[in-house]
């Protein structure tokens, strides 16, 4: 999710490639391998496209797409893989601080200016993996009603955010921006809120990182995750808009 870097994770795939010999995928023949039979960094295959169902139907077997201009597709299912139960959320003194400033909080309101600022946060553009192929694709995926947006603004003026996809009763979150300190965190903490009352299982951060942790994150091993993500996905999604969801502070 959140954790992605920017091209220097990356910037090696092209040797990775040759040395895993992952499985190659074509429009005529878009079935992914099981993702147990990946390696600890999790390349699972290379290739196809972004259309929705693909794209779902990756997601369903716990594998997210994450490559670079340039490159083909790749398709990833770490192990390990860092989850978040919505009510295991850490609030800290500082975050219980910023929540007491005025904002407002919304839910895909602006799906598209959200995921086009995750593109852009930290001077990265044009230098990231959220290409404009992943925001056609994404966009494409909110207007069917699997993808969604949390928007934290103040005065009217966009501030942090973040976006991701709801399957079952799991959230697989993709990456989150902030222009003001903790607008982010803020993002999360009201996304955990009304999952928690959704009852959902829990948000796929996918990649660990400190920070992430530290808001209350788990590292889990990818076929606990597996299991997890077959469980959940018996129950409904919660398809269409979230735009009835909003917060003042």
């Amino acid at each position: 999710m959140y954790g992605r870097p920017g091209r220097g994770k990356i910037s090696g795939y092209g040797r990775r490639l040759i040395i895993s010999s992952p499985t190659f995928l074509d429009g005529d023949d878009f079935t992914f391998p099981d993702p147990e039979s990946s390696d600890k960094e999790g390349l699972v295959a290379v290739g196809g496209d972004l259309s929705p169902n693909h794209l779902l139907t990756a997601y369903r077997q716990g594998i997210f797409p994450w490559y670079e201009p340039g490159y083909p597709i790749l398709w990833w299912s770490p192990d390990p893989r860092l989850l978040l139960q919505p009510e295991h959320f850490r609030l800290s003194r500082s975050l219980k601080q910023a929540l007491k400033k005025p904002y407002r909080v919304d839910f895909d309101t602006d799906f598209a200016s959200v995921i086009a600022a995750c593109s852009s946060c930290s001077g990265r553009i044009n230098n990231t993996w959220i290409t404009g192929e992943m925001q056609t694709a994404y966009n494409e995926l909110h207007n069917l009603g699997y993808a969604h947006s949390v928007e934290v603004r103040q005065e009217g003026q966009l501030i942090g955010g973040l976006y991701g996809i709801s399957l079952g009763r799991a959230f697989f979150g993709e990456s989150m921006f902030h222009l003001q300190r903790d607008a982010s965190k803020i993002a999360l903490y009201y996304l955990c809120q009304l999952l928690g009352q959704w009852q959902f299982d829990f948000i796929d951060c996918q990649l660990p990182t400190p920070h992430l942790q530290r808001l209350g994150a788990r590292i889990v091993r990818r076929r606990e995750f597996l299991q997890r993500l077959r469980h959940t996905l018996h129950h409904p999604t919660h398809v269409g808009t979230w735009l009835h969801h909003s917060i003042d502070s």
